[in-house]
């Protein structure tokens, strides 16, 4: 696996997928881990060339050589702030005295390594011993030595279950057992650590938590921030949660976040919720009618994408995002591994597949599902323009009962034991 010194990369340009330099390096965040486990590496703070800083997580960093650091997709540019637990790598821990067992020392640099993909974690810190000045000025530096991160105790974290710790511990977990975690937390810690997530996290959280407990946690931020997650959330999830709000603060919060966010949203509120155009995601893979096969696998392949999405590919005429010109038809992501990657996608639609619409029932939209064994489902309007997709996790969520994530929160097995 890569491993770099994070010396190195202090003050390398950062640019995008185009080749264009956005800003440098200035330092990299990490937080320690209370189960032994190496601190993980949260992401990078950025200079842009306006001297803001701002934070670009470690999901968006595609390569790091000598001479850059490469990232790929959209990146956040409000103003870097840093949050409880953090730890500045080159701020807090270069030039930081260590005491050990033979002398002191002077931490001079530290080395991050990939351990799978878009995951980094603190390996290796250099530190040079501090030795004694002679009176004429000989003496006081040796050879730097090459420690485990074990032994630098700024690295270790508390075995306390603290804001900090917690926060920590939430970034190897999934969203649902973040939530089963805000779920029985105390009030007064619940709000420290709500302040202390990220926007992203709290957002899927908020997903799998009961509705009630939606409206309190996105009631309990103040405006700006509760706009933040709600950009974060999947648009349909976003509806939904804001329809069970009261208008009057349901627009303050839809005026408060980035028009183009604001908008998905509101087009999914003119629909109702128990409908395929009030239960899909505007933002399926839309093609062209002559893209290629191996450019469909490379939409695809998109990290970003939930399975269900990655399913299938819509071929739509011009415009390609939702509402798209006219739909043309559905293909099977299955059948796309099965071609040469220069054939034309639109010689491979599904016949059989009719598109739902905006209007159909839930009834209709699971019967549906269950007759072509569909995980994805295009949605079109009157006007046969793509408008979204309908996923199968979109169907169950409307299928079960009102209060499932409730009762799956006050279970004490593990969701699946014994046949649950």
């Amino acid at each position: 696996m890569a491993q770099v010194f994070i010396s190195r990369v202090v003050g390398l340009p950062l640019v995008d997928a185009s080749d264009s330099q956005v800003g440098r390096v200035k330092d990299i965040i990490c937080y320690a881990r209370a189960d032994g486990r190496a601190p993980r590496v949260k992401g990078l703070v950025v200079e842009l060339f306006a001297k803001q800083r701002i934070f670009v997580p470690m999901v968006r960093v595609h390569h790091i050589s000598p001479n850059q650091v490469s990232i790929q997709g959209m990146i956040d540019t409000r103003k870097f702030q840093r949050r409880d637990g953090e730890l500045l790598v080159a701020a807090d821990l270069f030039d930081r005295p260590l005491e050990r067992g033979d002398g002191k020392s002077t931490i001079l640099d530290v080395s991050m390594e990939q351990v799978r993909s878009h995951e980094w974690e603190l390996r290796r810190v250099a530190v040079r011993r501090v030795t004694k000045v002679g009176r004429f000025g000989f003496g006081g530096r040796s050879e730097p030595q090459v420690l485990s991160w074990k032994d630098v105790p700024a690295l270790h974290a508390s075995t306390e279950r603290t804001t900090a710790n917690l926060v920590a511990e939430f970034a190897d977990m999934n969203p649902a057992d973040i939530a089963k975690e805000l779920h029985d937390m105390d009030p007064r810690q619940r709000v420290e650590v709500l302040d202390a997530l990220d926007d992203d996290m709290l957002a899927e959280a908020i997903e799998e938590l009961p509705e009630e407990e939606q409206i309190e946690v996105i009631s309990a931020l103040d405006t700006e921030r509760a706009a933040d997650v709600l950009e974060e959330m999947d648009p349909d999830d976003a509806a939904d949660l804001i329809r069970d709000l009261p208008q009057a603060v349901a627009e303050d919060l839809l005026e408060h976040m980035e028009p183009e966010d604001a908008s998905d949203v509101r087009r999914l509120l003119v629909y109702g919720e128990f409908t395929a155009g009030g239960m899909m995601t505007p933002e399926p893979v839309v093609l062209e009618s002559d893209a290629t096969v191996a450019q469909a696998l490379a939409y695809v392949r998109n990290e970003e994408l939930t399975p269900a999405l990655a399913s299938m590919v819509f071929v739509c005429r011009p415009p390609l995002e939702a509402p798209t010109g006219r739909y043309i038809g559905a293909v099977h992501t299955q059948r796309l591994l099965r071609e040469a990657p220069t054939l034309m996608v639109a010689k491979m639609l599904d016949e059989t597949l009719e598109p739902l619409h905006t209007s159909d029932p839930l009834a209709k939209v699971s019967r549906f599902f269950a007759t072509y064994n569909l995980v994805v489902a295009p949605v079109v309007n009157d006007s046969n323009q793509l408008v979204g997709a309908v996923t199968v996790d979109d169907v169950l969520d409307h299928m079960l009962p009102d209060d499932w994530r409730g009762d799956q929160m006050d279970a004490t097995e593990p969701w699946g034991v014994n046949g649950g």
